[in-house]
């Protein structure tokens, strides 16, 4: 076969059709410019991609991204004015972060509001837990104003889109969200945090709003907020869950702790929603004219309910002035502690528990500081108890006079016997008889009631002082984890009604220290209480209590703090200690004997308070016998 071989005419053709290729492929390939714009053009729908995967909605609400103006027409029947801020790029489920070495707040461009609170410095439930205390987290708040319009619309801000905007004051961050009208008109709140703060400035005001929003009525500001449990017990943190709130230039009220409670009043400056440890604030330099407060409990059952402790809701006016809402105030997110609170002067130290009247001074003025120099030295648990000793020192004078009234009246008790089986058929007499032996003695009978009473104060603050003290939050000492909890032991597996599902070992020691005490006064001052005909017979009573009492506290006790139970057991035994101390070195039952026959031998000159009880003796003696003969 004859073999194919190119000819030059062949050649010449390949030769012409790859020239005009390759200049073809020349004149058209793209400039630079080109290169750019389709480079440009590839990251723009990437991103698009991107920012639909991560922040897509998550309801059906009204597609506010569209500008053709059929969209917008739709949005203006529904939104009215507002529909411009609804055409904007910021209508979209965006957030925006602030935040300082305390406090992290992420606010929403849906509502303008804050939809996460995170506290840095403190772990939910015990320490080492991972999980960082978020007072507003998965839409358990909402700040929402209800807009009246001229158009006769009724609109929600938390259902509106807010623009933000980020800038810089200093070392301050501001945050300005406005919901607009117009370019030139919006409704703004304008978020200020500053370092190392947990309160933020915040106002409302609006600008060129006078023809869109109706001014005959004021704009209700809801506040509201589902407490979420931070803390072992639910119980326990749930009794001091309540809205606080001042009124009338300075006077302080709270909703309580009923399964539901509504309150209103007028001139507010501040509502707290208090949790046990933690608390979110209102303050406005405005008071608002009323204010209405409900509180509703979500804790029925404690095995189930454990997740949030309660709910409130507060509603409070915003009122025009000059067509324009101009309201300045600030928010509070961090811990319910004395010493951050009272600093900004603001009466603010009212919401944490500590007492009413005397009481609340004694730990404002007292107790607080003596326990917050002590930890300056000592660990937590060590503090509390030289802060126990420090109590029972300044209160043992107290007790020394407690203990020698019972020890005259012990001495008494025998001539004491002898009146009351002298005149066991005549009540008023014995007594009348009674009141001249005391009077003879020198013995008043209310000596060793008085030194008890003044004990009532201390005792009451220090209840109080205990469970407000966030010092002791997740502070172990032994084998108690944390001292602002119950320290359990073991775990039972049933609940027990009042007592709970665990045992918590301080409560056990302090109902031992406590049932030893009484029993050491409580024989004494059975011995020297004469049972008076008509009255319930105290020495039996009294017998009684020596056990119940350490039952009661044993059983209340058991879910507190652990750093209470602590303070009772120490301060009970160390009460025993100085009353065997006195009893043993200090007090001679002979030398009182001795001075009591050298007084009965003394004249002595009546008081007006003995006259006047021998007066009102005679004269029902009197009475008796007037009653008496009638009948007869």
């Amino acid at each position: 076969m004859e073999e194919k071989k190119f000819d030059l005419n062949s050649i010449i053709g390949f030769a012409l059709i790859f020239g005009i290729l390759m200049w073809i492929m020349y004149q058209n390939q793209p400039t630079e410019q080109e290169l750019a714009a389709e480079k440009a053009k590839k990251e723009q729908v990437e991103t698009a991609k991107t920012k639909t995967a991560v922040t897509a909605p998550t309801s059906t609400s009204v597609d506010t991204t569209q500008t053709d103006s059929t969209q917008l027409a739709k949005l203006k029947g529904t939104l009215g004015s507002f529909a411009y801020s609804a055409t904007l790029p910021s209508a979209k489920n965006s957030f925006t972060t602030i935040e300082n070495d305390l406090l992290s707040l992420k606010i929403a461009n849906k509502g303008g509001y804050i939809v996460d609170a995170t506290l840095k410095n403190f772990e939910q439930f015990e320490k080492g837990s991972g999980s960082l205390v978020k007072i507003i987290k998965d839409n358990n708040a909402s700040l929402n104003l209800k807009l009246q319009t001229t158009d006769n619309r009724s609109l929600d801000t938390k259902n509106l889109y807010f623009e933000p905007t980020f800038t810089k004051e200093g070392e301050n961050q501001v945050l300005t969200m406005r919901l607009k009208s117009s370019a030139d008109s919006f409704l703004e709140y304008r978020y200020v945090l500053k370092p190392n703060e947990y309160m933020l400035d915040f106002s409302v005001r609006s600008q060129g709003m006078n023809n869109i929003l109706n001014s005959s009525n004021p704009i209700d500001l809801e506040w509201s907020l589902k407490t979420y449990r931070n803390e072992k017990s639910v119980s326990y943190e749930n009794r001091y869950a309540e809205i606080v709130y001042e009124y009338e230039g300075g006077k302080d009220s709270y909703t309580g702790q009923s399964s539901l409670s509504t309150e209103e009043e007028k001139d507010v400056t501040y509502i707290a929603y208090k949790q046990h440890f933690f608390t979110s604030i209102l303050l406005t330099d405005t008071p608002f004219a009323t204010a209405k407060m409900t509180s509703k409990n979500l804790v029925h059952d404690e095995k189930i309910d454990t997740v949030f402790t309660k709910s409130f809701k507060t509603v409070l006016p915003l009122a025009f002035k000059g067509g324009e809402v101009n309201y300045n105030m600030n928010w509070y997110y961090g811990p319910a502690d004395y010493t951050i609170l009272n600093k900004y002067d603001r009466n603010l130290d009212e919401i944490i528990p500590l007492g009413w009247g005397i009481f609340g001074w004694i730990n404002k003025y007292i107790f607080i500081p003596t326990y917050d120099f002590l930890i300056l030295f000592f660990p937590y648990g060590i503090a509390i108890i030289v802060f126990t000793i420090l109590v029972r020192l300044v209160m043992s004078p107290v007790t020394y006079k407690s203990y020698l009234s019972q020890a005259k009246m012990k001495v008494l008790r025998p001539e004491i016997n002898e009146l009351n089986e002298k005149f066991k058929n005549d009540a008023m007499k014995k007594q009348q008889e009674t009141m001249k032996l005391y009077g003879k003695a020198g013995v008043n009978p209310m000596a060793g009631c008085l030194p008890a009473l003044m004990q009532i104060p201390v005792f009451y603050a220090l209840f109080q002082f205990f469970p407000s003290a966030i010092d002791l939050r997740q502070k172990s000492f032994l084998w108690a984890d944390d001292l602002s909890s119950f320290d359990s032991v073991a775990n039972l597996p049933f609940y027990i009604p009042f007592y709970g599902n665990h045992v918590s070992l301080f409560p056990i020691l302090a109902s031992i220290a406590i049932f030893f005490y009484m029993k050491m006064t409580t024989g004494d001052q059975v011995m020297t209480a004469p049972t008076q005909e008509g009255m319930p017979d105290m020495g039996k009573i009294m017998k009684i209590m020596i056990y119940i009492s350490p039952l009661m506290m044993l059983f209340f006790f058991n879910n507190y703090a652990s750093g209470l139970s602590l303070y009772y057991f120490i301060s009970n035994t160390i009460t025993i200690g100085i009353m065997l101390v006195i009893k043993n070195y200090i007090v001679d039952e002979k030398k009182i004997h001795a001075q009591i026959q050298e007084n009965k031998a003394k004249p002595k000159a009546e008081g007006k308070f003995q006259r006047r009880m021998r007066e009102m003796m005679e004269q029902a003696e009197a009475q008796k016998a007037l009653n008496n003969k009638g009948k007869k």
